[in-house]
């Protein structure tokens, strides 16, 4: 299983309605609103890489009012 963390700046007020779409998401495990930096936090995992670099380039960065994100992808071994 590939995971990847997917941190979120989201347009002002948005949170809440990202944070519902993410749920609908089959592979988002996941998501926390956050203070700091980044507005929301997801989990996301699936069994091919290639799959799930497809999954947050055109699943979670093309949900409306998303600005702009950071994926950490998680070393395989290391969990």
């Amino acid at each position: 299983m590939v995971t990847a963390f997917v941190l979120i700046t989201t347009e002002f007020g948005k949170e809440t309605d990202i944070i519902e779409n993410l749920k609908h998401i089959d592979s988002v495990k996941e998501v926390h609103g956050t203070f700091g930096a980044y507005d929301v936090i997801a989990k996301v995992e699936h069994d091919k890489r290639e799959r799930l670099r497809e999954i947050i380039i055109w699943n979670i960065r093309k949900i409306d009012n998303v600005r702009s994100t950071l994926t950490l992808m998680g070393i395989e071994g290391q969990n």
